[in-house]
């Protein structure tokens, strides 16, 4: 999860909605918007981690804790069923992790296999792949160098998840402002050029992944267009 359970349940504690979702009742007062957009956001909070609960059970134990009335548990059970769920729960999301990080590497190593035999492609001693779309004719970036390019970033399936030209914004960076593959694959291309780079998940983001499109262990591919150079930037370490 992205906040702490102990977050997420505090401000359970302090709004629920579940009688109040079905109730009918309509936004009319500040206090109403903010009770139901609080109540919405922790409940797909609930959902999209597969949070087990009892509505009827949640309710009465807000209603009991926000008037004051004796719980059914003291305050060091519900810590303990707190952290003892927070541990359940971490242990899930690092199997789930595992996995996908698994699946990702083997679909990644199937695909860099098969594309390094199409024609055009190329591997260097890293292993990453690139094909020349377009070669260009003006200079060639140097480690030191920072460049102007246009990009469009897809996962093997062929999902997008950057894009500048749909911005229609190219962007500026250090050659080693990012990932390995990128810092290898602009240092082959000349000015006016296009590649398209295939990088393994060694050469990207590794097992930790990017974003919630890039997930751990994946090999992701670029069309990368190199618009301009600018000698001899200032560049920070790779990413």
């Amino acid at each position: 999860m992205r906040r702490s359970i102990l977050i997420v349940v505090a401000a359970v504690l302090l709004l629920s909605t579940v009688t109040y979702a079905q109730s009918g009742t309509t936004l009319k007062t500040k206090k109403d918007s903010l009770s139901y957009a609080l109540g919405a956001q922790i409940g797909k909070d609930f959902l999209r981690n597969n949070m087990e609960i009892d509505p009827a059970v949640f309710d009465a134990a807000f209603r009991n804790s926000f008037s004051g009335k004796d719980l059914l548990m003291n305050e060091e059970a519900i810590q303990n069923v707190i952290m003892a769920f927070q541990q359940e729960l971490q242990e899930k999301m690092m199997k789930e992790k595992e996995e996908s990080m698994s699946k990702n590497v083997e679909l990644g190593e199937k695909f860099l296999k098969e594309n390094a035999t199409k024609p055009g492609v190329k591997v260097t001693a890293s292993g990453l792949q690139y094909k020349v779309m377009k070669e260009g004719t003006g200079k060639t970036p140097s480690i030191s160098d920072k460049v102007k390019v246009h990009y469009e970033g897809t996962l093997i399936d062929g999902t997008i998840f950057d894009s500048s030209f749909e911005r229609n914004q190219p962007i500026e960076f250090p050659v080693t402002g990012v990932i390995k593959g990128w810092t290898e694959g602009l240092q082959l291309m000349k000015e006016g050029g296009e590649f398209m780079l295939y990088i393994p998940a060694d050469l990207a983001y590794g097992d930790r992944g990017a974003g919630e499109q890039i997930g751990p262990g994946s090999t992701i591919i670029f069309k990368v267009q190199l618009i301009a150079v600018t000698p001899n930037a200032v560049a920070p370490e790779n990413k």
